[in-house]
């Protein structure tokens, strides 16, 4: 099963991945229902996770039902523990959406509730992160979680999102580090092929790798940056029943 995964997500588009992946997940969760794994989006249990990983396989990692990986499972548990995300009705913006959030925060937001991408399927307006096709300040919160690893100007999507939102608003702004995380953030655009890709920056598809630096590179466009980790205040015996990345830290972004 590990060998299938990392072959599937490695070498299948991403187009393709979203759509047929969710009908094999979701007939496979039928035979894993059990009680040790929680997934608090959709509330219910199993005996296991599946692994993922594309470079090493993590196991316990996806959640067969809500297409959840550990990072999910926690920013979940972060917007209803930590946010107003579900104590109001919100205009949020949420770019590349993974599909385990799409239905829940649809149902909390409604018509206010914006996906967008460049390629997905799943996002409702097809847009460029460099350029938002946005009105300044129309939104209350932006999401935008393992994106900037991928466009060839972070900085400038950065500023886009903060132009976005309204005084006071909030985004969310995840990205992945590879450890032993470098100092400062690494990026080469002479580094074009996929496999050097790889090499230099972590995955086939990325464009840099991010250092400790990375709060500063948000706080360069003018964000208050708040590195929150808040997994490290929950219990061990809920991260282990939720399976959650015990060294992840939440960048909360805000707009003043």
């Amino acid at each position: 099963m590990n060998k299938l995964i990392k072959f599937v997500i490695t070498w299948f588009p991403r187009k393709f991945l979203q759509k047929a992946g969710p009908v094999f997940l979701k007939s496979l969760a039928l035979f894993l229902r059990g009680s040790k794994y929680t997934c608090p989006i959709e509330e219910r249990s199993y005996s296991t996770f599946l692994p993922y990983g594309r470079i090493k396989s993590r196991p316990n990692a996806l959640c067969p039902g809500s297409l959840s990986l550990e990072r999910h499972r926690l920013l979940w548990l972060y917007l209803k523990e930590k946010t107003n995300f579900f104590q109001q009705k919100l205009d949020v913006l949420h770019i590349a959406p993974e599909q385990c959030f799409i239905r829940k925060f649809e149902e909390q937001h409604g018509e206010r509730y914006i996906t967008g991408d460049l390629e997905s399927p799943l996002a409702k307006v097809k847009l460029d992160v460099h350029k938002l096709p946005f009105n300044d300040n129309s939104f209350d919160v932006a999401m935008c979680n393992h994106v900037l690893e991928h466009v060839d100007d972070d900085i400038q999507a950065l500023s886009e999102i903060k132009r976005v939102l309204r005084k006071g608003g909030w985004a969310i702004l995840q990205v992945p580090f590879f450890y032993p995380i470098p100092e400062k953030t690494y990026e080469d655009p002479s580094i074009t092929l996929p496999d050097e890709k790889e090499k230099h920056f972590g995955q086939r598809d990325h464009v840099r790798m991010y250092g400790k630096d990375y709060a500063e590179r948000i706080r360069s466009v003018g964000l208050d940056v708040f590195e929150d980790k808040y997994v490290k205040t929950l219990s061990e015996k809920i991260q282990k029943k939720y399976v959650l990345p015990v060294d992840e830290i939440i960048y909360l972004c805000v707009k003043n």
